[in-house]
């Protein structure tokens, strides 16, 4: 079986080498990806049924191991290779945007936190803890699935900021079907944080907003100046405790 597909198979991987995969339907990618996964046996029929059942590339790898082997032709084994893409683009991404020598560490960081949202599909709260340089500490999770209460949240920023002595932090959740818009419940849990952390003298140095390749920072939206904070205290913070 392996012989009848080699030469659709050595011709498929020269023209990707040759000209990429922009203008390649997305069966075709897909049918490339798969011959890692299925060596001997034809995989055509198996990427059409992909996309049929998915909708897209980014259905077929945003999609649950469970739901994909459900597609007749996919096993387990094969899952697992199409999970490892998003999560190698995340990493490859992080690493393109290393922050030594960088101009604007800011910008660096949030450019990491982008790429580590690369494959998520439910909302994920990252911080970042760094030390008077900006230089950073920590990088991870600290909420996932659903978003923890503030008063729970906070608690764990103190907790990882102190261990690690960090000096200021950078919080980043996503959108993950909506915009890198910062909405009012994200302004005013930020706005918690913030006064939180100030006793203890940790700064809320940014929170940033991810959907997609874009991304919103409320620190240059002007959402974290004591001016702007003030007009959103006095003008009804209060009342039930929001999440980001």
């Amino acid at each position: 079986m392996e012989n009848v597909h080699k030469g659709h198979r050595q011709r498929a991987k020269r023209r990707f080498l040759e000209q990429g995969l922009e203008d390649l339907p997305v069966h075709n990618v897909l049918e490339l990806l798969l011959y890692y996964g299925l060596p001997r046996q034809d995989t055509n029929e198996i990427a059409h049924a992909l996309e049929e059942r998915f909708g897209s590339l980014s259905g077929v790898l945003d999609a649950p191991v469970e739901e994909l082997v459900r597609v007749p032709g996919i096993s387990e084994h094969t899952a697992v290779l199409f999970k490892l893409i998003p999560a190698i683009c995340s990493r490859y991404l992080e690493e393109k945007n290393d922050l030594s020598g960088t101009g604007n560490v800011m910008d660096a960081i949030a450019q990491k936190l982008v790429a580590r949202y690369v494959g998520k599909t439910t909302e994920v709260v990252y911080l970042v803890c760094v030390d008077n340089k900006l230089r950073v500490l920590f990088l991870g999770p600290v909420s996932e699935g659903s978003t923890d209460a503030v008063n729970i949240l906070t608690r764990k920023i103190v907790e990882i900021a102190l261990r690690h002595n960090a000096s200021g932090v950078i919080l980043a959740h996503n959108h993950p079907n909506g915009l890198a818009i910062a909405s009012r419940q994200d302004i005013l849990t930020t706005i918690r944080l913030s006064d939180a952390l100030r006793p203890i003298s940790l700064r809320l140095l940014d929170h940033i907003v991810v959907s997609g390749d874009d991304y919103t920072s409320m620190r240059e939206s002007g959402m974290l100046t004591e001016e702007f904070m003030s007009s959103l205290r006095s003008g009804g913070a209060g009342g039930e405790e929001e999440s980001p």
